[in-house]
C-alpha cells in the first residue's frame, strides 16, 4: 500500500524561528489561566479545615446543600426533557421562524441574570401566574427556585443538545425509515442511543450551571433562611453579615462540586459539544 501522503497526515514543520512566536501564544494565554488558579488558591488558603466543618455544621447551611442538591437535579431532569426534542427538532427539521426560535433560546444566556429574575417576577403577577399561585406556591418558595435555575440552565442544554445532534449523521435513521421504522421509532431507538454521551453532557452542563445561578433566585425566591436559602445565596447572606470564613467554606463547596460535575462531562460526555457551548 502505498503511504498515505495527504495534507492531514503529513506533520507540521517548525522553524527554530517561530519560538517567539509560540512564547507569545503561551504567555497570552497563561495569563487567565494563572488567574483562575491564583483565585483559586487564594480561596483555600484563606480558610482551614475547621472553618469547613463549622460550616458544615450549621443547620442553615447543611439545609442550603440539601435544597441544591435537589434543586439542582429536578432542574437538570426537566432541562433535559426540554433540551433533547428541541435540539432534535432543530438539527433534524428545518421549519418556518427557526432562525427566530434560535435567537430566542439566547435570551436567557446573554440576558443578565438580575433581569431574568425580574421577568419572572412580574410574570408570576400576572393573572396566570395569580391564578397558578392559588394552587401551587410559587414566589419566594422551593418552586421559584427551580423555575429560575430552569430558566437559564435550559438553554445551555439545548445548546448542547443541539450541537449534538448535529454532529449525529442522520444517515442511519434514514436507513431505519427505510426498514420500516418510523420517525418516532428511528429517534428512540437510533437517534437518542447515539446522542447518549451528548445528553450526559448536557445534564452535566446544567447541573452546574444551575448549581451556581444567583441572580434570578435572589429577585425570585428570595434568600429566606431555611426556605429559599440555596448554596449561592448562602454565600451571599454570610457576606451580609461579615462571616467572610463561612462564605469562603461554602464557596469551595461549589468549587469542588462544578469541578467534579466538569470533569465527569469531560470524561464522560462528549468534549466538542461542552467547548462549544461553553
Amino acid at each position: 500500500m502505498s503511504p498515505d501522503l495527504s495534507p492531514s497526515s503529513i506533520p507540521p514543520r517548525r522553524n527554530n524561528r517561530d519560538w517567539p512566536f509560540f512564547a507569545g501564544l503561551a504567555l497570552l494565554s497563561s495569563v487567565y489561566v494563572l488567574l483562575i488558579l491564583a483565585m483559586l488558591a487564594a480561596d483555600f488558603s484563606f480558610t482551614t479545615p475547621h472553618h469547613l466543618l463549622q460550616a458544615l455544621a450549621s443547620p442553615e447551611i447543611r439545609y442550603s446543600i440539601k435544597l441544591s442538591l435537589l434543586s439542582c437535579t429536578l432542574t437538570t431532569l426537566l432541562s433535559l426533557w426540554v433540551a433533547v426534542p428541541t435540539g432534535y427538532l432543530m438539527s433534524r427539521h428545518p421549519f418556518p421562524g427557526r432562525r427566530l426560535m434560535d435567537a430566542i433560546l439566547d435570551i436567557p444566556i446573554v440576558l443578565p441574570p438580575l433581569v431574568i429574575g425580574l421577568s419572572l417576577l412580574i410574570l408570576f403577577q400576572t393573572p396566570p401566574g395569580r391564578a397558578l399561585q392559588q394552587i401551587i406556591p410559587v414566589t419566594y418558595a422551593i418552586p421559584s427556585v427551580i423555575i429560575a435555575q430552569f430558566a437559564v440552565a435550559c438553554a445551555f442544554a439545548v445548546r448542547t443538545m443541539l450541537v449534538t445532534f448535529d454532529q449525529i449523521s442522520p444517515r442511519c435513521e434514514q436507513v431505519a425509515l427505510t426498514l420500516g421504522c418510523n420517525r418516532s421509532q428511528a429517534f428512540w431507538r437510533v437517534a437518542l442511543p447515539e446522542a447518549r454521551r451528548g445528553v450526559l453532557t448536557a445534564g452535566t452542563l446544567a447541573w452546574a450551571r444551575a448549581l451556581g445561578e444567583f441572580g434570578p433566585i435572589l429577585v425570585f425566591s428570595g434568600a429566606t433562611r431555611l426556605r429559599t436559602e440555596v448554596l449561592p445565596t448562602t454565600v451571599f447572606l454570610e457576606l451580609s453579615i461579615g462571616n467572610i470564613e463561612a462564605a469562603v467554606a461554602v464557596s469551595l463547596i461549589m468549587i469542588v462540586a462544578a469541578l467534579a460535575v466538569l470533569t465527569l462531562a469531560r470524561i464522560f460526555g462528549l468534549r466538542a459539544p461542552l467547548e462549544r457551548v461553553l
